[in-house]
């Protein structure tokens, strides 16, 4: 009997999940996402994938994150032909999320090539696209979707059940029971307890082993409520002094949660009115399920907005932004205003044309809302680089940078012991750590012994973990 468990993704990092269960002969991936990072690098490793896609029976996606989910083309192109398991929304999403993927990388190598041309000194670098929107419908069309809480047969001998994991919009835990007992659980990305729009992280039912993510290992959020307030006092200051806010976003719920804070703020008058523009086609697209997905959402949202038939995503002063042309008009304009735009690590689409025409002027604010991963554009900000480059050209950093941790859609260390203590662990066995960086797994790890839970063990790439 051979049950095993290995990972070659998001392993002491935390971008590039792809976790595999080796179960009795059958083969089940958990998530098949792409590697943020340094563009060589991420570009090598997201075109040759360390594993034989075709061995893959069938592959379970938590949610539809590009790091969880923007490998399922390259995948399908190398020959994975199961079913992609996963909720309804996070069907929906990830086809929106694949989709940009693949026009930002086409219009990237496009672009680069066209400066590779005009300025070769640059010794900049063209990376081919890694599919296109053909690959992204055939990986489409290998979706299974099914509710909250439905039981499945991912592989023989294996049920699996998705629970609500809190993080974004369709996101899930998994549990899978494996013939004889045994229990498996993967946590996703786990959100956290109180976020804006979506319901709170479900608890599961017993489980022998739990994959769990350290994104914030060795950090503590500020509530939810700060959140508002800090977003609150950006908008305030830009408007006094007529600065624009520019803030890198995911199209997909942070950017959804932006602007239903707004909203509210708004209705509480606590902001003066300002211009909000939502400029990433898919954020337009990805706000549109939203608005399919009700089942999703939390009690606050439902009783503040839709109890009154009031859009909470929709309200005067947004614009939600589609051509290029009008996106280029946003940097032209006098006065403040609210610039929401993708990529969220800052790595690539038009968030790039907007820090470029708006990081080197002191009267802007550059918010950071969202984990930066190691080697992006977006951790160099946040980092405070005094002078950052975008496609290859250095722009020096004069513009206000302000990090709004409140805003993660990751638990915390805190929040990730708290969640745990509320399931029965009588039967836990050990807890495999991954999707972290080193110093934030370590530390969580340090912090489930010091709360006697476990024992925790930090995943490393390619090593087999036996589920006795």
């Amino acid at each position: 009997m051979d049950r095993t468990f290995y990972s070659h993704g998001a392993c002491q990092e935390v971008t590039g999940s792809k976790h595999f269960l080796r179960i009795d002969g059958h083969l089940l991936q958990v998530d098949c996402g792409c590697f943020q990072g340094r563009r060589a690098e991420a570009y090598q490793k997201n075109s040759s994938l360390p594993f034989d896609p075709g061995a893959v029976e069938s592959l379970i996606l938590t949610h539809a994150h590009y790091d969880h989910c923007g490998a399922l083309p390259i995948s399908v192109g190398k020959g994975f032909d199961g079913n992609i398991f996963s909720t309804s929304a996070t069907r929906d999403v990830a086809n929106i999320v694949l989709l940009d993927s693949a026009k930002i990388q086409q219009k990237d190598y496009e672009y680069i090539q066209e400066k590779i041309g005009k300025h070769p000194e640059r010794q900049l670098t063209a990376y081919p696209p890694l599919y296109d929107a053909d690959g992204v419908v055939r990986a489409m069309e290998q979706f299974v979707t099914l509710n909250y809480h439905r039981p499945f047969t991912p592989i023989p001998g294996v049920t699996a059940r998705f629970f609500d994991a809190g993080h974004i919009i369709g996101s899930a835990t998994v549990h899978l029971t494996l013939e004889g007992g045994t229990a498996i659980a993967f946590s996703g990305d786990l959100g956290r307890a109180g976020l804006p729009i979506i319901r709170d992280p479900e608890i599961l039912p017993p489980f022998d082993y739990l994959v769990l993510e350290g994104t914030y290992g060795n950090r503590k959020h500020k509530s939810i409520g700060f959140a508002r307030e800090e977003l609150a006092s950006l908008i305030r200051k830009a408007h006094d002094r007529g600065g624009k806010i520019v803030i890198p976003a995911f199209s997909v719920e942070r950017t959804q949660e932006l602007i239903y804070l707004i909203h509210s703020l708004n209705q509480d008058k606590v902001i003066p009115e300002l211009p909000i523009f939502i400029d990433s086609p898919m954020a337009v697209d990805a706000t549109a399920i939203f608005k399919v997905h009700p089942e999703c959402f939390d009690r606050e949202l439902i009783e503040r907005f839709l109890n009154s038939h009031i859009d909470p995503f929709g309200f005067n002063g947004i614009h939600y932004v589609q051509t290029v042309q009008e996106s280029m008009e946003i940097n032209g304009r006098s006065g403040p205003a609210v610039i929401i735009s993708a990529s969220g690590m800052a790595e690539n689409g038009r968030i790039l044309h907007h820090l470029a025409n708006q990081i080197g002027k002191p009267e802007n604010i550059v918010a950071i809302v969202g984990f930066m991963a190691e080697n992006t554009l977006g951790r160099r900000i946040v980092e405070r680089d005094p002078v950052i480059k975008i496609f290859g050209k250095p722009f020096e950093v004069r513009a206000e940078i302000a990090t709004l941790n409140a805003f993660s859609g990751h638990a915390d260390f805190e929040e990730t012991i708290g969640w745990l203590k509320r399931h029965d662990l009588s039967r836990l066995k050990r807890i495999y750590l991954v999707h972290g960086e080193p110093e934030a797994l370590t530390g969580l790890q340090e912090q489930l012994a010091t709360a006697g839970i476990g024992p925790a063990e930090i995943v490393t790439a390619g090593s087999d973990y036996p589920l006795n």
